[in-house]
């Protein structure tokens, strides 16, 4: 593991399987959040929460008895937010064969309290620069997505006070 990224490898065990015998979607997205997490306090060292998973892309179902290695690592960061992507790779063990699962993007914004603004992301990598490149497209789809989000809450809201009375 590198300063730069967050790696986690677990097996898949039955008990973390569907119907369908592959990884419970739901476990998987557990998975993302914490290892995505990691990654932004490890670069930011400030205390932060989820505030979205933006885009969960299931690729490839990872199968009981497959290994999921998850690989989490910053792709953009604002004043107070940080953008992270993780991406999921399944292997086969018995024969090695690895797949790219999920890639994720998800959002954290920092709550201790302090105004000082994050530090500038420098992107090292290819992998990083490609997703650095994509993040002021991604920041502004976000935003407009919550401003839309409060419009429809605040109807939704007046529904059900209407429903109520």
């Amino acid at each position: 593991m590198t300063d730069r990224q967050v790696i986690q490898t677990r097996l898949v065990l039955p008990g973390d399987t569907n119907a369908h015998n592959t990884l419970f979607g739901g476990k998987l997205l557990s998975y993302i959040d914490d290892v995505s997490a990691i990654a932004a306090v490890k670069y930011s060292q400030r205390i932060v929460v989820t505030a979205s998973t933006d885009s969960v892309d299931f690729r490839h179902p990872i199968a009981a008895n497959d290994s999921v290695t998850l690989t989490a690592f910053v792709s953009g960061v604002g004043t107070r937010s940080i953008e992270v992507f993780c991406r999921v790779m399944g292997e086969t063990l018995t024969t090695g064969k690895t797949y790219l699962a999920t890639t994720a993007f998800s959002t954290y914004v920092v709550v201790d309290g302090q105004t000082t603004p994050l530090p500038s992301f420098t992107p090292v990598t290819a992998e990083e620069r490609l997703l650095f490149s994509g993040y002021p497209e991604r920041r502004t789809a976000r935003k407009a997505r919550r401003d839309r989000n409060r419009v429809f809450i605040s109807r939704l809201e007046a529904t059900e006070e209407d429903r109520n009375r």
